[in-house]
């Protein structure tokens, strides 16, 4: 190569093309261990109109603006992409990578990283620039929403927001993380869904009233059976077979996974009443097994139990 053929802007583009490809890597391993968040997308110059602008029109989109290997845009990408899977796809995630989308960074003048905005109806929101928690983030999105509301641009029935989780429930009696827990996101990470199913059965075996061991043996136990699932091919199977249990309690657990946990209980409640005998039971069953993915006092938990009741009875 001669000097007079190489230029800054090559660089930038080979730049640009490993952070994609790492960025990708990253995707498709938490697609292949269970844990990617589906309703995020990542989103470049070429999809940015559509993802983000276009989407906005129908849902809020939350635009996150992060850089790899920043530990700062982990912490808000890895909290955005839980609120969004609690909130049951009420809003959708675009995701940024300055280093793979320099000039779409550049293009939306943006003032440093991490940086979070909402998309609604073509309109930008700004969020929070710089490191930002969860619990920062959940009050930002809901006094955003509740403007919305408030202004009529969404429904009042609207919550964008999921149940709040106990933060109490992820550490220890000191306020340290629970070492279960620890053990469990490792193997959780290099895709060893057995490995983690076993942590917890272990930390409920070994104190029956562990209530947060179960809970998260409950879900654990739920990545593992919709993580090989094709979403579309399993509700088309079973919109074909109304009466197939198993069909039904697939979609069921795609459901609860993505935070659609009314929907998954009608679903099994309904199955549970157009079945009898052994299929019944079954029906029945699985709709329990659901019933332990949320805490017992969950107040969705306890209408579902109540149409169970009338379903059986």
């Amino acid at each position: 190569m001669q000097p007079s053929d190489y230029s800054m802007q090559s660089a930038v583009d080979l730049g640009a093309r490993k952070a994609a490809l790492e960025r990708e890597a990253k995707r498709q391993a938490e697609e292949s261990s269970g844990t990617a968040n589906p309703y995020a997308i990542d989103v470049n110059e070429q999809n940015f109109q559509q993802e983000v602008l276009e989407a906005s029109m129908s849902a809020p989109v939350v635009l996150a603006v992060l850089q790899a290997r920043s530990e700062q845009s982990a912490q808000v990408e890895q909290a955005l992409d839980g609120l969004a899977i609690e909130a049951g796809g009420q809003w959708g995630v675009a995701k940024i990578d300055v280093q793979a989308s320099p000039a779409l960074a550049q293009a939306l003048r943006v003032p440093g990283v991490p940086m979070v905005a909402m998309v609604i109806g073509g309109q930008v929101v700004p969020g929070p620039a710089g490191p930002a928690t969860r619990e920062q983030l959940r009050d930002w999105l809901s006094q955003v929403f509740d403007g919305l509301r408030q202004q009529g641009v969404l429904p009042q029935d609207y919550a964008g927001l999921g149940p709040e989780q106990d933060a109490a429930a992820q550490a220890g009696p000191d306020g340290a993380a629970d070492p279960a827990d620890l053990e469990a996101q490792e193997a959780l990470q290099r895709g060893d869904i057995a490995a983690a199913e076993a942590v917890y059965a272990k930390a409920a075996e070994a104190d029956p009233k562990n209530e947060a061991a179960k809970l998260k043996l409950a879900q654990v136990r739920l990545l593992g059976r919709v993580r090989e699932l094709d979403a579309a091919a399993t509700r088309q199977a079973a919109a074909d077979r109304p009466d197939d249990v198993e069909a039904q309690a697939r979609v069921a657990d795609i459901d609860m996974y993505g935070g659609k946990f009314e929907d998954a209980f009608d679903r099994m409640i309904a199955t549970v009443r157009r079945t009898s005998g052994d299929d019944r039971d079954a029906a029945r069953r699985h709709l329990l097994l659901l019933f332990e993915v949320l805490p017992a006092g969950d107040p969705r938990v306890g209408k579902a139990r109540r149409s169970l009741t009338a379903a059986l009875f």
